[in-house]
């Protein structure tokens, strides 16, 4: 008995385990339209596709990868921060909007992840990390 037992508790843990399923973490925050956020912004040069499934060139067009933590969706092609929604990104006077087109996976939930061009409109790229910003999610 006691094996069954165990193996009854056992199992969902393994099932979530193979598909990368997070059982105590819960379900994601919704995204806080509006609501600003103190942090950090880098850039990024990244080419081909990006979260939300379509083509991006960091390089050259103004876009902007969230956190992960933002994401909602398993399938991020669905997840409603690529229906239309934007980041106000504001430093030292300035104040760019970017639509949000890719995930950044290694930044925490106050680290935004500009392409190039729209970095340069906010600072110097030999800044590198700009701590200080003001960001927030518009539609």
């Amino acid at each position: 008995m006691r094996g069954s037992k165990a193996l009854r508790y056992a199992a969902p843990v393994l099932v979530a385990a193979a598909t990368g399923i997070a059982l105590a973490a819960g379900p994601a925050a919704a995204v806080p339209i509006g609501q600003s956020v103190n942090g950090k912004m880098t850039y990024y040069t990244d080419q081909g596709y990006g979260a939300c499934g379509t083509p991006i060139d960091a390089n050259s067009q103004d876009l902007v990868a969230v956190p992960a933590a933002w994401w909602t969706s398993a399938n991020p092609n669905n997840d409603q921060l690529c229906q239309g929604i934007s980041v106000e990104v504001s430093y030292n006077g300035r104040t760019i909007r970017v639509p949000v087109r890719d995930k950044c996976p290694s930044c925490d939930r106050t680290h935004i992840d500009l392409s190039r061009t729209a970095f340069q409109k906010l600072a110097p790229l030999d800044r590198g990390v700009v701590n200080g910003i003001t960001w927030k999610f518009v539609r």
